[in-house]
């Protein structure tokens, strides 16, 4: 179910759309070109996959199940639209206005918004429109999945509300390292859709596939992508990475490794410069996999 396919939409006024599609992105625009024909208006944000070259073999299981909202983490929308399919978490920074996700949730030709706490209606903090996104160089150079980690800066969508982001939802999460094997770390996201609640589990971390930090829990489906691995107040990773984070048959969810590039572009972001240019997600490499 992975590779990239593009799909031109053409609305009543005579524009279009074209989507470039994957595995982890695949059910959110077929909802979203769903929602269009029959609505008339919202589009989709972009996501992709999530996992390891062969089935995961596993024993005594981690499940995904659904979890509590955390109001530090949410669901990532295309501005407008009742669809999610990607997943963040609010960062700890100084003007309070900071989420983290996967870079190839992210693409700049489709304005996103970002609902903390979501838990299938817009809670009182309400929409946060991504306003810059800040991405790795090695990322914009070539979609390195070693480098699959966006920070975008965000206001209130709503001018009525005040406060910042890291305000309204009580504190951000602070930015740590990769985690080695056998740190537990909770992961918490939202299955691409139309309302719904997070879903999570927490799990330990094993030995990195490739320089990827991993770990096992079964049911991370499409929309988790973004998601945060949190160790206490410290998010260590987000699904994504190898394979767009893992496909859809396996056990395994990965993120890029947290580094002192990762600090680096924390630090850009925090400083509010020139933003990148996010491109959506290239071909996760799962429709290669027997």
């Amino acid at each position: 179910m992975a590779g990239n396919w593009s799909i031109a939409v053409s609305f009543p006024l005579g524009s279009s759309i074209r989507i470039s599609l994957n595995r982890k992105r695949l059910l959110t625009h077929t909802l979203f070109i769903a929602s269009v024909i029959t609505a008339c208006g919202a589009p989709t944000p972009a996501v992709q996959s999530r996992a390891t070259v062969a089935p995961a073999v596993v024993t005594n299981q981690v499940v995904a199940a659904p979890v509590t909202p955390d109001p530090r983490i949410g669901a990532i929308f295309a501005a407008g639209s009742s669809v999610h399919s990607c997943s963040g978490a609010v960062l700890d920074s100084l003007a309070g206005n900071l989420v983290i996700t996967a870079a190839h949730c992210l693409d700049s030709s489709t304005e996103s918004w970002f609902a903390p706490g979501y838990s299938g209606a817009v809670g009182p903090v309400g929409f946060w429109r991504i306003d810059a996104v800040y991405l790795d160089p090695r990322w914009v150079r070539g979609q390195d999945p070693s480098a699959d980690v966006a920070i975008a800066r965000v206001s209130r969508v709503d001018p009525a509300t005040e406060g910042t982001l890291e305000q309204r939802v009580g504190s951000g999460f602070i930015l740590g390292s990769a985690p080695a094997a056998g740190v537990e770390v909770a992961v918490t996201g939202y299955p691409t859709g139309d309302g719904g609640v997070p879903i999570g589990c927490r799990s330990v971390t094993i030995h990195p596939d490739r320089g990827f930090p991993a770990v096992l829990c079964h049911g991370l489906v499409d929309g988790t992508s973004g998601a945060p691995w949190v160790s206490g107040s410290t998010v260590r990773g987000v699904i994504g990475g190898l394979q767009g984070g893992g496909c859809n048959y396996s056990d395994v969810s990965y993120s890029s490794p947290f580094d002192v590039q990762t600090r680096l572009l924390y630090q850009r972001a925090q400083e509010g410069g020139a933003a990148d240019q996010a491109t959506g997600a290239p071909d996760d490499g799962c429709a290669s996999i027997p």
